[in-house]
């Protein structure tokens, strides 16, 4: 996993052989919230990215305070090194690896590939649901240098700041608003933003989800003008799409300056009086 920029991947053969491994948390965060009870990677901890990792009232994720009670009561502290994965090619596990960078926990690693993959080389699965004592979870000040709002993104359309759609083509161009299966949590308007280069999400993977090569990945930003500048920020419909393209191009290709902007469609084709283009 050297070739990319930092050393944040680890792959199912790796988590195999750290089961059982106290310095390690393992956590399975999935799109479909009844895999988990299911079977998981075995002492894999279980987070519902609705009812645990989002506020109950306001759309935002929850506060310090609460993430660190939260991830305390579940025996992850701030000494663990922290593995995630989940269904859906990661897009949650992508997602809460965003969010915990953004809280500051140094010690992240995302599995490379989905609970597909680990499934399909028959590795271990279990459906204990694993009891760890409390511990110490210390979330920090958000990061604002990696989370973009409303306000800095309307800014960007007008200073040529690269911004990348990675919905589908459906979606950017406005043919769809929403995907199939999503429309609950839809906008009220299709399109996308002014200036916004397409790069669907699933280009920056292979077929059983793991990451592609660093040199493909340069060529697929690069082709589209990504990488010829910052700051870069990536949306989609809720965020987590988008997170998925911020690891990689954070975290994999080492951008520095590129920020998820998580209201992404569903705040910006609900505003009023912002700009939207359609194709």
């Amino acid at each position: 996993m050297s070739a990319y920029a930092k050393d944040v991947l680890v792959d199912t053969e790796w988590v195999e052989r750290h089961l059982g491994d106290p310095s390690i948390r393992i956590v399975e965060v999935d799109e479909n919230r009844s895999l988990y009870n299911e079977a998981h990677i075995p002492g894999a901890i279980g987070l519902d990215w609705q009812s645990d990792l989002q506020d109950r009232v306001r759309r935002d994720f929850l506060g310090p305070a609460e993430l660190s009670a939260l991830l305390g009561s579940r025996g992850i502290s701030d000494d663990h090194t922290i593995v995630l994965y989940g269904d859906r090619n990661n897009w949650f596990a992508a997602c809460t690896y965003w969010y915990l960078k953004y809280y500051g926990h140094a010690d992240l690693k995302l599995l490379d590939g989905p609970r597909e993959k680990w499934i399909g080389e028959r590795r271990p699965m279990s459906s204990d649901i694993p009891v760890y004592p409390p511990a110490t979870f210390t979330a920090k000040p958000g990061d604002e240098s990696i989370r973009a709002r409303r306000d800095e993104v309307l800014a960007a359309v007008d200073t040529g700041a690269r911004i990348v759609d990675v919905r589908s083509p459906q979606e950017f161009s406005g043919e769809i608003v929403t995907a199939a299966g999503y429309e609950h949590g839809g906008a009220l308007r299709g399109g996308h933003i002014p200036g916004a280069a397409s790069v669907p999400w699933g280009q920056a993977v292979k077929e059983d989800g793991s990451f592609k090569s660093r040199e493909d990945l340069e060529a697929i930003y690069g082709a589209k003008g990504i990488l010829t500048g910052d700051p870069i920020i990536a949306y989609c419909r809720i965020g987590e799409r988008s997170a998925h393209t911020w690891f990689v191009l954070h975290e994999l290709l080492g951008r520095d300056d590129v920020k998820n902007y998580d209201g992404s469609w569903t705040e910006w084709g609900s505003l009023v009086d912002v700009p939207v283009e359609r194709t």
